[in-house]
């Protein structure tokens, strides 16, 4: 996850986008709503999940795994809406 932040936050230097703080603070605390609501995203492949975080430019997705038995989220991946697929875990 590290690196999807890393990336996302040279795209952000690199495009000159209003607001980077913002986005990045919208990004963690989208992900702090997991800890209490960890079936709030979408389904997608397998056991995974999508978590819709914003819209349009400034919309992000998280790929996320809820193990039920450890009461714990696992977050595989973090990308802008409108990039395509998500890197290997």
């Amino acid at each position: 996850m590290a690196e999807d932040f890393a990336r996302i936050l040279d795209h952000l230097d690199r495009h000159d986008a209003a607001r980077r703080e913002q986005r990045i603070d919208g990004i963690l605390r989208a992900i702090d709503v997991l800890s209490d609501n960890p079936l709030i995203g979408r389904p997608a492949e397998a056991e995974l999940r999508e978590l819709v975080i914003g819209r349009d430019v400034s919309g992000y997705v998280a790929l996320y795994r809820y193990l039920s038995e450890f009461d714990t989220v696992l977050i595989l991946a973090i990308r802008a809406q409108r990039e395509a697929g998500y890197a290997p875990p």
